[in-house]
């Protein structure tokens, strides 16, 4: 398709230091910032309580209030949510290791993001290999990951498109999911930033440039490798290699 580039567990040391110094570094940006948040849409929410029983304000004053309060309640949404990814990013859960059925899970996945999809014409394509055995992984957080990358794919289709997923056998020992759009595709120069902390091709306030690096840390500590490919204008596919059985790390349920 494009240019690809590949991300698996013998990445830098360099770069291993540089994420788990960014994760701490997140964490407490996170914790100091969600008490005073938490605050402050406390006390718009009283605001917006009060101006139900309104007195001594002309209709418009009072709806230019109601409108500014809905705007401070948004934004610390949006940073609440900022904080929340910056906590995931910063934890890096131990993956907790059972047996798992990697169609079923993207399925659960496929069908939460298929309503937005249909809305916007954008067609959600299953080749599932039926004969997929099971593997041993974490559930929840592949769910994360399927999650994440079906949404940025829908994203970056935006309308009139495909989304496709596909499982598959790889070797013995492994198998791949691919999730692949015919969207607006990864510039030459981003594609070998997009698993950075923070970096994101999205507009101001769509994204938090998070996603992709949890996605990556997550992959890795499950024993797998993430790979991606893409060509302005054509479209992007991830490729996610997961091993049938981790050989180190993960805990047994």
């Amino acid at each position: 398709m494009g240019e690809k580039y590949k991300w698996y567990l013998d990445e830098r040391i360099l770069q291993s230091q540089k994420l788990a110094a960014i994760g701490e570094l997140s964490a407490g940006i996170a914790h100091e910032i969600n008490n005073p948040l938490a605050i402050i849409r406390q006390e718009a929410e009283w605001l917006q309580h009060l101006l139900k029983n309104k007195a001594g304000l002309e209709a418009g004053e009072v709806e230019e209030l109601r409108n500014g309060l809905r705007q401070i309640v948004q934004e610390v949404d949006r940073c609440k949510d900022i904080t929340h990814r910056l906590l995931d990013f910063a934890r890096k859960r131990e993956p907790v290791i059972q047996a798992v059925e990697l169609n079923k899970i993207i399925e659960d996945m496929a069908l939460l993001v298929e309503k937005e999809a249909k809305y916007n014409n954008i067609k959600i394509i299953r080749k599932y290999d039926a004969n997929l055995p099971l593997i041993h992984s974490d559930g929840p957080q592949l769910r994360q990951v399927v999650l994440n990358l079906l949404n940025n794919a829908v994203h970056a289709v935006g309308q009139d498109g495909e989304v496709t997923i596909t499982t598959r056998r790889a070797g013995e020992q492994g198998i791949d999911l691919i999730v692949a759009d015919t969207g607006c595709g990864i510039p030459k120069e981003h594609l070998d930033k997009i698993f950075y902390p923070f970096f994101t091709t999205k507009p101001e306030g769509k994204g938090t440039g998070l996603g992709l690096s949890i996605c990556l840390g997550i992959i890795q500590r499950l024993g797998g490798g993430l790979a991606v490919d893409s060509a302005v204008g054509e479209g992007t596919t991830f490729i996610i290699n997961l091993p049938l059985q981790p050989e180190a790390g993960g805990k047994n349920d």
